[in-house]
């Protein structure tokens, strides 16, 4: 059998309606961080990395961690643009 050459690569399809697809957790946490400052932020999103002596490094460590949190993060980044 031969292949059909024009398929896309098997899953690239998936990520064509995605928001977020190429954009780093470290990218919006900074345009965030920058639109809104870490006492906002920590008031939308009560999470302890944002509220307690908060830092880009640290909050990225916890994000990457947490799914929840990292998705209450990128859906108010969403919300923002």
């Amino acid at each position: 059998m031969k292949k059909d050459s024009a398929k896309t690569p098997q899953g690239s399809g998936n990520q064509a309606n995605n928001p977020l697809h190429g954009v780093k957790l470290a990218d919006i946490l900074e345009f965030l961080v920058e639109k809104y400052g870490w006492e906002i932020l920590g008031d939308t999103i009560t999470i302890r990395c944002f509220t307690h002596d908060p830092s880009i490094k640290s909050s990225l460590k916890f994000l990457r961690r947490t799914p929840w949190a990292r998705e209450k993060v990128e859906q108010f980044y969403l919300d923002s643009i």
